[in-house]
């Protein structure tokens, strides 16, 4: 699949690369904080719109054909750069900063206005999507890479907005198959766990599972 890719990159050009991304997309971000929380009038609303698609059309100035996809690189690791949980150039991302200590992966984040569903709590659909994320990168981490198959969540309570933890870990593997669980938590406890299964497909058996595997480490 060509939105999965093997590139040749260097640690200096990433160490180069990466800052520029993330304060981008933090001042995005801001961005849209902002657009959800601001109360000034319609003329203020007026010139900011004026900025903003001024800075637009500087973006679009150059730009990819279609998404950011998945690069690996011995150098880089795993450059995911688009997702919407946790790309560090997607600015819809709260960003989830994942880390993985050779068991359990741990992520955190501040979930602020931008996520809320229900007042005052964190959008169950994005809750679902940083478990999704969490559980399959805990798989992947482990050695056992895969696609989301099956997602079971169970909701124990209201996530309150603001910074959360997920947690996530591989459970079993049975094939083809990688089996992970985890938790999302607050200050007021565990509030939903999560159960997932996640598949190796066919086309990613070969080339593309060795490097990833290389990328992340052999777990």
């Amino acid at each position: 699949m060509s939105s999965y890719s093997v590139e040749e990159i260097t640690a200096e050009e990433l160490a180069r690369i990466t800052p520029v991304a993330e304060g981008l997309a933090g001042q995005v971000r801001a961005l849209v904080d902002a657009t959800v929380r601001t109360e000034v009038d319609a003329d203020a609303v007026a010139e900011a719109r004026e900025h903003i698609a001024a800075a637009t059309e500087i973006l679009r100035r150059r730009q990819l054909d279609g998404a950011f996809g998945v690069r690996f690189s011995e150098a880089a690791g795993k450059r995911n750069w688009g997702n919407a949980v946790c790309g560090v150039r997607n600015p819809i991302a709260p960003p989830l900063e994942m880390s993985y200590d050779g068991e359990k992966l741990t992520g955190t984040a501040h979930m602020g206005a931008a996520y809320e569903g229900p007042a005052g709590l964190v959008h169950g659909g994005m809750i679902a999507a940083m478990l999704d994320q969490a559980l399959g990168s805990a798989a992947e981490s482990a050695g056992a890479p895969g696609m989301t198959g099956t997602l079971t969540i169970r909701y124990r309570q209201g996530t309150r907005l603001g910074p959360i933890t997920v947690s996530a870990w591989l459970d079993r593997v049975e094939g083809v198959k990688s089996f992970a669980k985890g938790t999302v938590s607050t200050a007021d406890g565990v509030t939903v766990e999560a159960e997932g299964v996640f598949i190796l497909p066919r086309w990613a058996r070969g080339e593309v599972r060795e490097a990833m595997i290389r990328a992340v480490g052999e777990g």
